[in-house]
């Protein structure tokens, strides 16, 4: 990997000040910064190849389309599915898991049973609520400890032949915690289940192999990949994509329109209804190609030695609970933590008039606060252009907002 200095170079935000002093962006977990690398592609594609794709017979068309479909190959060959048509192109996520059920609420019957965990985004929650109020069927939780790693012995024993889909996420936006997921999809699988996995947080940090994994969903965001906003994907497999119903209705979804009945287009137009984000497909491609061009093992390294620095140095700080698992070695770069007596907005409201930008909430994730009695926490995650000095002057700005706050 090439020396933290060239490659903060790559990232136009990073020469920013923030009320007179220099950006130190420690929010990465909600959207990582993106590179000159992937702002080129996004001017280059507005510049030179603005036409809609799929539908032209004209040059421009033809040069979006390809440059479109290539950057579908580079997400088939970074999460390695079989084919690229089982790469679906969203919104996002969040659109991604509402695909998958709104399709699965039209298959399930009453008294079928969807398995979440209870560590969830509220992304991975909600839309499986809906299809549970339009099909009947049950929502469980498998529960988690006060560190937040989830019960896989209660997990065995909410697994039962009725249950239909497990979706949980890799790893958790609140606390950094990677979760089991090999073992949760082998044992979903032994009872005839289908797993969904929420890549978002865990894909800037591990390369998910879908299908060493055996995963019969898979979703993540650009945006948390040094891509753009506003697009991500749904990996699925062939034959279960084959089963859903179509998301939405419009043009590129089908095959031939009549009055009387419609029929459908093949994946993974059938999913893709519309005028698509071009430009962010193909920036999520050149994504890629930045993140392979750093390697995602080098920055997965480089980010655990920033996590274990920060969180040797939070630890001196009198007053200070830091939530999640304690084995470093099963988190990604995220600490979540509070100050005893103060509230987390105060923190984050003087750590942003220092420059210094943190996320302080709930994080989407309320279950979790209410688990642990909090209104919610102050969260730093690391990315690869964050550095050793600005931990430091992290930890100085903490003490010096907690001595202005007791």
């Amino acid at each position: 990997m090439k020396p933290i200095e060239e490659i903060r170079k790559d990232f136009p935000i990073l020469e920013r000040k923030i009320n007179g002093k220099p950006l130190i962006y420690f929010d990465n977990a909600a959207t990582s910064q993106t590179p000159v690398q992937v702002i080129n592609s996004i001017v280059h594609y507005y510049s030179f190849l603005n036409a809609n794709i799929h539908r032209g017979v004209h040059t421009l068309s033809q040069e979006a389309t390809d440059a479109y479909e290539k950057a579908r190959v580079k997400l088939q060959r970074h999460f390695n599915a079989k084919k690229s048509s089982e790469i679906i192109f969203t919104s996002g996520t969040t659109e991604a898991i509402n695909l998958v059920a709104n399709g699965y609420a039209s298959i399930l019957t009453e008294g079928d049973e969807i398995i979440i965990s209870a560590s969830e985004h509220h992304s991975n929650i909600v839309p499986w609520q809906f299809a549970c109020e339009r099909s009947g069927a049950i929502l469980k939780v498998i529960p988690m400890d006060k560190k937040g790693i989830l019960d896989l012995n209660a997990f065995d024993k909410l697994l039962t032949n009725r249950t239909k889909l497990v979706c949980v996420q890799h790893v958790s936006n609140a606390l950094g915690n990677i979760h089991p997921i090999e073992i949760i999809i082998e044992k979903a699988h032994e009872r005839g289940a289908v797993v969904l996995v929420d890549g978002a947080q865990s894909s800037p940090h591990i390369q998910a192999d879908v299908q060493a994994l055996d995963v019969d969903f898979y979703v993540v965001s650009a945006h948390k990949m040094y891509g753009p906003t506003g697009v991500g994907i749904l990996y699925g497999k062939e034959e279960l994509l084959n089963k859903l119903p179509p998301y939405q209705g419009g043009g590129e979804m089908i095959k031939e329109v009549r009055f009387e009945a419609s029929t459908y287009a093949d994946l993974p137009h059938k999913f893709e209804a519309g005028t698509p984000n071009i430009c962010g497909g193909i920036a999520f491609g050149s994504a890629i190609d930045y993140i392979h061009e750093l390697g995602i093992e080098n920055i997965a390294n480089y980010e655990h030695k920033l996590l274990e620095y920060a969180t040797q140095k939070l630890k001196t700080i009198d007053g200070i609970e830091i939530y999640g698992d304690d084995n470093l070695s099963k988190r990604t770069a995220v600490i979540s933590f509070n100050l005893k007596g103060i509230h987390p907005y105060d923190v984050g409201t003087i750590l942003d008039k220092l420059g210094i930008a943190v996320r302080t909430g709930h994080h989407c994730v309320q279950p979790i606060m209410q688990f642990y009695g909090i209104s919610g926490t102050i969260r730093v995650s690391f990315a690869v252009y964050n550095t050793f000095e600005e931990i430091d002057f992290l930890i100085e700005s903490l003490k010096k907002a907690q001595m202005m706050l007791q």
